[in-house]
């Protein structure tokens, strides 16, 4: 599967907004998107077209960066989210916050989601007690996600909850600080889940 191995901060750039691709950095005068103006490269500050195809791509290519995934992944979810009842857009950002990498990011055991993603992958968290190293996996309502014992010391896991302090926890998450666990008290709202994502344009890009 394809992965982008470059610096994370010149997607951010190229999208104009913070992506938080690099945990606390983002949060601090060293982000690339406050230092530098345009997208990267030596033609970023170019003066471009804005058609309504480039508008929905830009659009899609934000969120999939945003979330980590690659192209044909993300195209998946939202052939997914079409098949469903209710409204598309609403849907695909339910099924993209719902995944693990996602949730232990949201929770504050990672900086970023891929540091998140890493966990996940290298079996350091728990849903419901077992081991799952698949960042994809779909959390359900009720489920615990937990990081194991044995790594709750983990200096990774105890820098990332200091920064995460002064992050926002989704109200459908609760969080139990001390003993490094959470879980999924409800399926988020539109209200409660991103504002930055304009989902509406990402559901007109893959009708046409």
């Amino acid at each position: 599967m394809a992965k982008y191995c470059g610096a994370v901060c010149r997607l951010c750039r190229r999208e104009g907004e913070k992506l938080f691709l690099k945990g606390e950095r983002c949060f601090t005068s060293k982000c690339a998107v406050e230092k530098r103006e345009g997208g990267p490269g030596q033609h970023g500050r170019r003066r471009q077209g804005h058609s309504d195809f480039k508008i929905q791509l830009r659009e899609k290519q934000k969120t999939k960066r945003m979330f980590g995934m690659v192209e044909k992944q993300f195209e998946n979810y939202v052939q997914q989210a079409t098949k469903k009842r209710g409204v598309t857009g609403t849907e695909l950002l339910q099924r993209l916050e719902l995944r693990l990498d996602n949730i232990v990011y949201r929770l504050g055991f990672g900086q970023s989601r891929a540091q998140s993603r890493q966990l996940v992958n290298h079996g350091l968290v728990l849903v419901n007690g077992q081991r799952t190293t698949v960042p994809s996996y779909r959390v359900d309502i009720g489920d615990v996600i937990e990081v194991r014992e044995k790594s709750k010391k983990n200096v990774t896991v105890i820098a990332a909850m200091e920064s995460a302090s002064a992050r926002f926890i989704p109200e459908w998450l609760v969080l139990d600080k001390a003993g490094v666990k959470g879980s999924v008290k409800a399926l988020p709202t539109r209200d409660q889940l991103p504002q930055n994502v304009r989902e509406q344009l990402i559901v007109e890009l893959y009708s046409r």
